[in-house]
């Protein structure tokens, strides 16, 4: 038998080595707590030796005295874990807990003897994109679509210029273009002040030869010394992310987004990692009409395999307030969205 401990930083690297993703990483865990949410990071402890971990962030529903617990991309979902999610849970008077375990589909089923069910509004889709950054570059470049080695050799010729730019500048240029990308397509998305954490909470810690943590880094595209493309990535173990992404509309004939990925790609090859996972993709067959559907296609043209993950889960603390908040979130959802087409 172990135990469940809290984590100190002095052992943030031992942390680091037992959990999956960027999200349940220590520093990921330090920014949240910038933002003002409650984090509870707890490691289990066999032998004097940590075996397991998990980032959890408790989150209070409006108006009433009630929160619920957020535990995005965690390990396997053990009945060690649940045990503990479920002892939280009540200790933090949390109506549910919602976990995103990280994994592929059929690598984890639902364990017996705790109220948990499917999401009822999962947060992050359970499908993405990863590329094998271990074939050569000319395997990669012809793995694409063709459109997509077009749009590549377009920006070259153009003189688009990508580089990591982690200085306050070029931060500041990626926020104005986060503002004109969600203005354009009426997306939801962080305030800038969350970036700013961010921003400032991980890329003073990006040492890329300690992979045990998180870092971040910004790539930016410029054509004639205006940064049309900007995106956000993390590196984590022996994989690169793309979190983040935004661009101009302006000069979009230069393909600037299509060169940014091809030198991220690069970027991520230099560096040994194994894997490029691009963060969200729709699920098989995606509808045409669908919002993301552009996203979608442009992950799509660089040749990754296309994922599944186990999806999202509800473990349930209290059943009655849940039914009632499933009610209340759906009105909510549908207020929004009524909103916002009342805003085109």
């Amino acid at each position: 038998m172990g135990e469940f401990i809290d984590i100190v930083e002095s052992r943030k690297d031992e942390y680091n080595e037992v959990v999956s993703h960027p999200l349940q990483s220590f520093e990921w865990g330090e920014f949240r707590k910038k933002t003002g949410v409650r984090v509870i990071r707890k490691v289990l402890v066999k032998n004097e030796k940590i075996v397991d971990g998990f980032t959890l962030t408790i989150h209070r529903v409006p108006k009433i005295n009630l929160n619920i617990g957020y535990l995005p991309k965690g390990n396997k979902p053990t009945k060690e874990i649940l045990e503990e999610l479920v002892r939280i849970g009540k200790e933090e008077n949390c109506i549910f807990v919602q976990l995103e375990p990280n994994l592929v589909n059929g690598q984890w089923s639902m364990v017996n003897g705790f109220n948990l069910r499917p999401a009822a509004h999962p947060l992050i889709t359970k499908y993405t994109f990863v590329l094998d950054l271990t074939h050569s570059e000319q395997e990669l470049l012809a793995a694409m679509h063709s459109k997509t080695r077009y749009n590549i050799r377009v920006a070259e010729k153009h003189g688009v210029k990508v580089t990591e730019d982690n200085s306050k500048e070029s931060f500041e240029n990626y926020l104005k273009l986060i503002e004109e990308t969600t203005s354009r397509q009426g997306f939801y998305a962080h305030t800038p002040s969350y970036h700013r954490k961010m921003f400032e909470t991980l890329s003073q810690k990006s040492n890329v030869k300690n992979q045990t943590s998180l870092t971040y880094h910004l790539l930016t595209a410029k054509y004639k010394n205006t940064t049309l493309t900007s995106w956000v990535l993390f590196v984590f173990h022996d994989t690169l992310y793309y979190p983040y992404g935004a661009s101009s509309r302006e000069n979009r004939e230069t393909m600037s987004n299509n060169l940014v990925a091809w030198e991220a790609i690069k970027f991520g090859k230099k560096l040994g990692l194994k894997y490029f996972d691009m963060w969200g993709a729709l699920g098989p067959n995606p509808d045409k009409n669908d919002p993301w559907f552009g996203f979608h296609r442009f992950k799509e043209g660089y040749g990754p395999t296309h994922t599944e993950f186990v999806g999202s889960f509800d473990l349930i603390i209290k059943p009655n307030e849940y039914e009632l908040y499933k009610v209340a979130d759906k009105l909510r959802w549908g207020v929004l969205r009524v909103l916002k087409k009342f805003k085109k």
